[in-house]
């Protein structure tokens, strides 16, 4: 199925990475949801910017799966088809502040729980809503977003950092269940993004030695990074399954 075919869910897109990822699927011709948890008013934002004939706005807690399934149905309602992409793009509150964050002996349970919660069971939700749909269809993209920390822990972010690898791991087992529907799971992977909400707090002097170490000798942006969203969900990607797609400007290799 083509991109400009498509119903695309992205989760957390009313802000951040998310909105770049769901203005690049409706700048592919992409009818878009974008959903929000607290950002309604930057959500309203984009909506108005893209125009709500292919663009929706739709408020859920992706950890609530009663709310997920109402924005699923909500979704069809609007659009007249099911969703064929979800992308879960929703990110737990976090700072990526490295100075900042709690060490070895002091990160807590609450914390790693939390980032387990959003990453974890807010994909397992979305996932398991969409499917009925997609397997009517013998038709669906699943892309999870991801994180390069786990091959390239240069920061203490234990919590995030160990949520985003198990999301890595259901991605896989995923893949390997569902390919027999014509379903296909893959994760898009970044490092440090120049520049979204989470990564404003982020010192400068972490962005300049992330460039530095970089074969393009800087920081990828949010637009960059879902161009490569882009390519899980279009043709050009229906034979691939499983994979975990590093965009970090050739930081982290393999």
């Amino acid at each position: 199925m083509k991109i400009n075919d498509q119903l695309v869910l992205v989760t957390g897109a009313g802000r951040g990475l998310g909105e770049a990822i769901a203005r690049a699927f409706h700048g592919a011709g992409a009818d878009v949801v974008i959903n929000y948890r607290r950002s309604k008013e930057a959500a309203e934002r984009v909506i108005e910017e893209l125009g709500p004939e292919r663009a929706f706005a739709i408020q859920a807690d992706v950890t609530n799966a009663t709310q997920v399934k109402a924005m699923f149905d909500l979704a069809r309602g609007e659009f007249g088809k099911p969703v064929s992409t979800l992308v879960n793009s929703a990110l737990p509150d976090f700072s990526f502040n490295g100075d900042e964050r709690p060490k070895a002996a002091d990160i807590s349970w609450e914390a790693m729980a939390a980032q387990l919660e959003g990453s974890v069971r807010g994909t397992l939700n979305t996932v398991q809503t969409a499917l009925p749909a997609m397997k009517e269809q013998s038709f669906g993209r699943i892309i999870n977003i991801g994180s390069n920390l786990f091959q390239f822990p240069v920061v203490p972010y234990h919590d995030y950092t160990a949520a985003k690898a198990a999301l890595l791991s259901l991605t896989r087992t995923l893949s390997a269940d569902l390919g027999p529907e014509g379903i296909t799971v893959n994760m898009v992977s970044g490092g440090l993004l120049r520049t979204t909400d989470a990564s404003a707090a982020t010192p400068e002097a972490v962005f300049d030695m992330i460039a530095e170490n970089t074969p393009l000798r800087r920081v990828t942006t949010p637009a960059e990074f879902a161009d490569a969203v882009l390519f899980f969900a279009s043709p050009w990607a229906r034979a691939v399954t499983g994979q975990n797609l590093i965009v970090d400007g050739g930081l982290v290799k393999g």
